[in-house]
């Protein structure tokens, strides 16, 4: 009977991760948005796992594009859940304002997501495009994925942006699902707070009278 009761919490919790794998991969994005071809889709053409994640921001591009420019730890932050990357180390600050000496990126620069870990800006084009490739290390070990990470501007009607966030993963060992699916996961999470916090920030800049 123990086991009976396991396999049928087992497969229901396969069941519900199956239901919601659709929503954590594409949160908000339509399905034009989930197959549109976007900068740095080139760099891992055969990507393993992609994941497509869209919010509508009150404010045109070259509005929001500040605030993406100025992205990464030690620059702005990444506008999550601060106190959660900061209990691992991230030493994570979000800014709350657009900083002229963190927008000047280009490719080649670091994009930290740790004092110890960093990407590589590999495509900028700015008011439209920001991509950062590589992966986390496991200890002495190399990633066993490369990852592209895509911040892409889209003008939209009424004078409002479409923020894409897309992430692609490329499998370099037979085991790199069982340290990205549950990654996929957190990633949700994370980004949703991320979209929102580049939305909230934007849309308040842009009612605000500067000087104010």
């Amino acid at each position: 009977m123990r086991w009976r009761v396991i396999a049928v919490a087992a497969a229901g919790v396969v069941a519900v991760k199956v239901a919601l794998r659709p929503r954590l991969l594409h949160w908000g994005a339509t399905a034009g948005e989930r197959s549109a071809l976007l900068p740095g889709d080139d760099l891992l053409p055969s990507a393993d796992l992609v994941a497509t994640r869209v919010i509508t921001v009150g404010a045109p591009p070259q509005e929001v594009w500040p605030w993406v420019a100025q992205m990464g730890q030690g620059r702005g932050g990444l506008y999550s859940y601060d106190a959660l990357e900061n209990l691992v180390g991230c030493d994570m600050h979000s800014a709350d304002e657009i900083v002229a000496a963190w927008q000047d990126i280009q490719v080649g620069d670091e994009f930290r997501l740790h004092p110890d870990v960093a990407l590589v800006v590999a495509a900028v084009e700015p008011e439209r495009a920001l991509v950062v490739q590589g992966g986390v290390p496991m200890g002495d070990s190399p990633a066993p994925y490369d990852f592209t990470w895509a911040f892409v501007l889209r003008a939209a009607p009424g004078g409002t942006t479409r923020v894409v966030a897309r992430e692609r993963y490329h499998y370099r060992t037979p085991w790199a699902p069982l340290i990205v699916e549950p990654v996929s996961v957190a990633s949700f999470v994370m980004t949703e707070r991320m979209l929102r916090g580049i939305r909230d920030r934007a849309e308040r800049a842009a009612v605000t009278p500067p000087g104010d």
